[in-house]
This record gives structure tokens, sequence and C-alpha cells, in this order.
């Protein structure tokens, strides 16, 4: 087995053992030579808006993992200044710019994803509307939140989730320059 093989395999493992609430939901498959994908469920941070949501997020590991970021996404819908609400990308630098091999999946569910949901960036939107409240009235933004946790973030609606991505091969997600356009494209053919 080869290193980036290893490195998946013990950081998916990690993933899977250190964080019970976040499991992948189908076993990650190697649909292609250069790509790995599955999905985890994800618990909203406790004290934030989100604490009563569960979010599915996909995640997509490039045959250059760890030296490449994974792409993640959101699945069911979310309301974030740094999430696009339709397609569910992130904009998080740590993922996008910054990545290192030194990261491993955990921090991704442990620390960068609680801290953008704890810690929303409405200078940096990827959902204007969302900053635009945030920024206008914090605790109808909070409401608004809560509204959609309420309607689209309980765990039925993380599994529900899964059964609309399974039809769904438009999908984008938070690729971090880990794919060139047209492996981007391909990528956005393939059914998940």
């Amino acid at each position: 087995m080869s290193s980036p093989k290893r490195r998946i395999e013990t950081d998916v493992m990690k993933l899977i053992v250190g964080n019970p609430k976040a499991i992948p939901v189908r076993p990650f498959n190697l649909l292609t030579p250069s790509r790995q994908e599955f999905y985890v469920k994800f618990p909203g941070p406790a004290d934030t808006p989100y604490e009563d949501g569960v979010w599915k997020i996909h995640v997509e590991l490039p045959d250059g993992y760890p030296y490449k970021s994974p792409s993640i996404g959101f699945v069911n819908r979310i309301y974030h200044p740094n999430i696009d609400e339709m397609s569910g990308s992130v904009c998080l630098d740590v993922i996008n710019q910054h990545w290192t091999q030194i990261y491993e999946l955990a921090n991704i569910f442990e620390s960068f994803l609680p801290q953008l949901l704890a810690y929303p960036n409405p200078g940096d939107p990827l959902n204007g509307e969302a900053a635009t409240l945030m920024n206008r009235d914090i605790k109808q933004y909070e409401a608004k939140v809560r509204d959609y946790v309420k309607r689209y973030a309980s765990k039925e609606d993380a599994e529900k989730a899964e059964e609309i991505s399974d039809d769904d091969d438009d999908d984008e997600m938070s690729s971090a320059g880990s794919f060139s356009d047209e492996e981007h494209d391909d990528a956005a053919d393939m059914e998940i």
C-alpha cells in the first residue's frame, strides 16, 4: 500500500474513532484511481445558533491528499455568511488556501468547521444576504439561522440529504484548487 493511501486510511480512522458524532455515513469508496469520497455527519457547535443542527458534509479527497486539500461541502442547507446556501461550498482559508499536509481530516470537523460556525466572517461572504443581515441585525440573523436549523438540519434532514445528494450530480464543493477546471467538471459529472 502506498503512503498516500495509508495516510487516507489513517485520517479516516482517526476521524471515526476520535469523534463518534462525525462518522462517515457511506464507506469511503475509490471511484477512480485519483479520488475518494464519503459523507460525514457534523453536529452544530454548542453555544451557537447552529447547536441543534446536524449536517451532512460531502468530503472528497484528491489523489494528492494530504498535500492537496480535501474538498468539502454541506449537503443539507445552512444559513451562514461563508457557506453558499445552494451549493454548500465553504469559504475557509485554512482549507482553500493555507492547507498543509500536517492537517488531518479530524482537524476539519473538530476545529475548522466549528470555529467557522462559531465565528462567521461577514467580510468575506459566499452568502451576501447572510453577511448583510449579520452586520445589520445580529439577533435577526441568529433567528434566521435557528429557523434554517429547524427546517433543514435535523438528524432526519441530514439522513434525507444523502438521498437527495445521491440523485444530484451537480453539487459543487469547496475545492481549494485541488482539481484543475477539467477535473472539477469531471467530478461534477460523476454520480455520487
